[in-house]
């Protein structure tokens, strides 16, 4: 296979500025709706890119929970890769690649844990076993066999069996602040249509909007 010969040509609508919305948040949501309407696999799902305090980066794919004015939210372990690179260094970039759609967000920004009210407040909605599970894994470290893992989880059914599965003080979420947010459509000859918000006081809505070259 010749790699250099996989590509497509992008040729659903366009982006101008007049469509846009005036601040990021709303033109996500619309953005995200649309990609739930059409069936696209997992719209929540986005890469979560990280690093060190060296400046070393890592990127994984994590799953967007809660998204509002305040910025975009993720649960994870405290003691995972993520959360140690976020406690060296807290600034993210997350990208929501919506293919189906030929589209992408890219959100960059600053990373806080969110309180553990709102931490318990969706733990209590995940399904029994996803509860469990968060007990069972001490995420990004390494282990000899799944079986551990079973052996866990048949350990948290039996201790957890009577009455509800409690937050592990070990595992919550995190907001990742956004400082910029690009939202970008393929078009046609790879002239795609890019506008990024940045924050800026001066602007009516606190969001400057700006057209990228492709």
């Amino acid at each position: 296979m010749d790699i250099a010969e996989l590509r497509k040509e992008y040729t659903k609508e366009g982006l101008s500025r007049e469509m846009l919305a005036p601040e990021p948040f709303s033109q996500f949501e619309a953005w995200f709706s649309q990609a739930t309407k059409s069936g696209v696999l997992e719209p929540n799902a986005m890469s979560l890119a990280t690093a060190d305090a060296s400046g070393a980066p890592s990127c994984r794919t994590v799953l967007l929970k809660l998204f509002d004015a305040d910025g975009f939210v993720f649960f994870t372990n405290y003691t995972s890769r993520k959360a140690e690179e976020i406690a060296a260094n807290a600034r993210a970039a997350l990208l929501f690649p919506w293919l189906a759609l030929e589209r992408q967000v890219q959100v960059t920004g600053t990373v806080e844990k969110i309180g553990t009210s709102e931490s318990l407040r969706y733990f209590l909605s995940r399904p029994y076993g996803s509860q469990l599970g968060a007990w069972v894994s001490h995420q990004s470290s390494v282990i000899s066999s799944r079986s551990l893992l079973l052996k866990k989880l048949d350990e948290m059914r039996r201790k957890f069996l009577e009455g509800r599965v409690p937050l592990p003080d070990f595992w919550g979420g995190y907001r990742v602040i956004p400082q910029a947010v690009e939202f970008w459509q393929g078009r046609p000859n790879r002239l795609h249509d890019r506008f990024l918000y940045t924050k800026d006081a001066a602007a009516p809505s606190g969001w400057k909007i700006e057209r990228l070259a492709p």
